[in-house]
């Protein structure tokens, strides 16, 4: 059982999910990063409630982690929100946090590399790889870009303005000013930011050219899926069909690739909306159906890129531009496929400006 409890490291909460106000911003981590993780926020039951002592009450609580426990205890690694080790004979008091390091369980490595379109003092832009989360959560905490990105680049305040999904690659915005960070995060979460995606999906005979699709997507936590319900439409999306071939792989299936334009950012968004649509994203393993997923098989990415992000600085008030160098799987650049209606490359062609 991992030790219980919230991470230090401001990344954004509803903000970095771009919808919603901003969440209070979270308290400053008393102990430093650790390869690049944060420590563990762990809240004690109040006065009264449980063991005076708070080792005690630790120690009751994760029993599994015992030896790490003690370990911490002894290098003085457990503490309270000023940084003060914790003793048999802290005060506690209520609502109180107390902080330490937890061991990340064993991973897979991600066997992609990520690669860094642009830097500043205030911005660090990526081309996430699929297969990698942008933060830690659930079973995912070393292979992840943040800590990746933290540990290879130094950088112990980096932040995601913005979250990717895992299984989509592409264009990834970070911060690196707690400063500036929350102006950043701001532009995501009142959709002041242009963001395209390219995707490879079916495309029928007839499709359109054009397509918008609005609705109401809820996603309930614990389950998989995302769901469109009944009820005011809080997500948007614009489909344009770039370009269409034959696939002879799937016997002769017509494949089209298709430039993703979403207004809203509910989860999984431009999947569900283009399963809805009949044209499921190729490589999905969860619309339309939820299909068994083999841990290490990086053979068969989610043909879902994040192409651009355009934006005005919130600090320098600058124009700013960046584009994926990536390409995907099923469309590969170069290769004449002599059904496409545009030819279209699947790459962005505007290149990557920090600058006006």
């Amino acid at each position: 059982m991992a030790i219980s409890g919230s991470r230090g490291s401001d990344t954004g909460g509803a903000a970095a999910r771009g919808s919603g106000p901003r969440r209070p911003r979270r308290p400053r981590r008393p102990l430093p990063l650790r390869d690049g993780v944060d420590p563990v926020r762990i809240r004690l039951a109040d006065p009264g409630q449980g063991p005076r002592s708070i080792p005690e009450e630790l120690r009751r609580r994760f029993p599994d982690r015992l030896a790490e426990l003690e370990a911490a205890l002894r290098a003085g690694q457990v503490v309270t929100a000023d940084g003060t080790p914790v003793t048999s004979t802290t005060r506690r008091h209520r609502g109180m946090d107390v902080w330490t390091y937890r061991t990340p369980e064993p991973e897979i490595p991600v066997p992609f590399g990520i690669e860094v379109l642009f830097r500043d003092e205030n911005l660090v832009v990526v081309d996430k790889p699929h297969f990698l989360a942008t933060t830690p959560r659930a079973g995912h905490v070393t292979e992840t870009a943040l800590v990746r990105l933290r540990r290879d680049l130094g950088l112990d305040d980096l932040a995601p303005a913005h979250r990717l999904d895992r299984l989509t690659a592409g264009v990834l915005v970070l911060t690196t000013d707690p400063a500036h960070r929350g102006a950043y995060q701001d532009l995501f979460a009142t959709r002041r930011v242009a963001k395209t995606y390219l995707a490879v999906a079916p495309a029928p005979e007839g499709t359109p050219e054009v397509r918008e699709r609005s609705s109401r997507i809820v996603k309930t936590r614990g389950v998989l899926r995302a769901a469109e319900v009944d009820g005011e439409p809080d997500a948007h999306t614009r489909i344009t069909l770039l370009d269409t071939r034959d696939d002879p792989a799937s016997g002769g299936v017509r494949l089209g690739l298709y430039r993703l334009e979403p207004t809203t950012g509910r989860t999984h968004q431009l999947r569900v909306h283009m399963n809805a649509l009949g044209t499921p994203i190729l490589g999905d393993d969860l619309y339309p159906d939820v299909l068994q997923q083999v841990p290490g098989d990086f053979s068969r990415p989610l043909q879902l890129l994040a192409e651009s992000i355009a934006f005005t600085d919130p600090v320098t008030g600058r124009p700013r531009r960046f584009a994926t160098r990536r390409v995907l799987q099923q469309w590969p650049p170069g290769r004449q496929w002599g059904t496409g209606r545009q030819g279209h490359t699947g790459r962005d062609q505007g290149g990557n400006q920090g600058h006006p």
